[in-house]
């Protein structure tokens, strides 16, 4: 297994082909007829509805989900968000709401980077796997060793590049500061 082929799965440019590029253009489709929500009832009706729209065109390829799924969903990766931002759904809700803060439009892209961003760090663990070779320690340490030495760059604070055994075994908390890195940084991750 080599570090290269590894790494040209996780190129920036691989990424926003796999990734980047049909995750925008779901969002681009899916028409905003009005940039605000008249109740809580037609906020989770939009979310739930774009939520399976995207959903269906770019993760599930056809496989829609129950209505009350995806606006469940939908709530989750906006609350897991606005969180970030030191508020909540009702945060969301008020934005779709009053039109604040870029209205229902951003209350959709905030969903779209969302699902962007579980697809990524799906993507990446799925390279990891095919490149790591689950049976041998020896292999899994020193491919995690190159890979932090050739992208510590991009990986948060938090990642020892001394201690490659640590993430040998579960390469989690090593994919999730990769994405945030990438997220961060990446041209893949610029609002639409």
């Amino acid at each position: 297994m080599s570090i290269d082929s590894l790494l040209a799965e996780l190129d920036e440019k691989a990424i926003a082909q796999r990734i980047g590029i049909p995750h925008d253009e779901a969002r681009m489709r899916y028409p905003l007829h009005s940039n605000t929500a008249g109740s809580f009832d037609e906020f989770s009706w939009i979310i739930g509805d774009y939520y399976n729209t995207h959903f269906t065109a770019v993760i599930s390829h056809g496989g829609k989900l129950p209505t009350p799924e995806a606006a469940s969903r939908a709530k989750e990766l906006l609350e897991k968000e606005y969180r970030r931002r030191n508020g909540d759904i009702v945060m969301a809700y008020n934005d779709a709401h009053d039109g604040t803060n870029g209205g229902m439009r951003v209350v959709l892209d905030t969903i779209a980077e969302g699902l962007k961003a579980e697809s990524l760090e799906r993507y990446i663990r799925d390279a990891f796997d095919r490149y790591v070779s689950p049976n041998s320690w020896e292999q899994k340490v020193e491919i995690i060793r190159q890979f932090i030495a050739r992208c510590g760059v991009n990986l948060g604070s938090s990642i020892r590049p001394d201690q490659p055994e640590r993430y040998a075994q579960n390469y989690q908390e090593l994919i999730r500061s990769y994405v945030t890195a990438l997220q961060q940084t990446s041209r893949i991750f610029r609002r639409l």
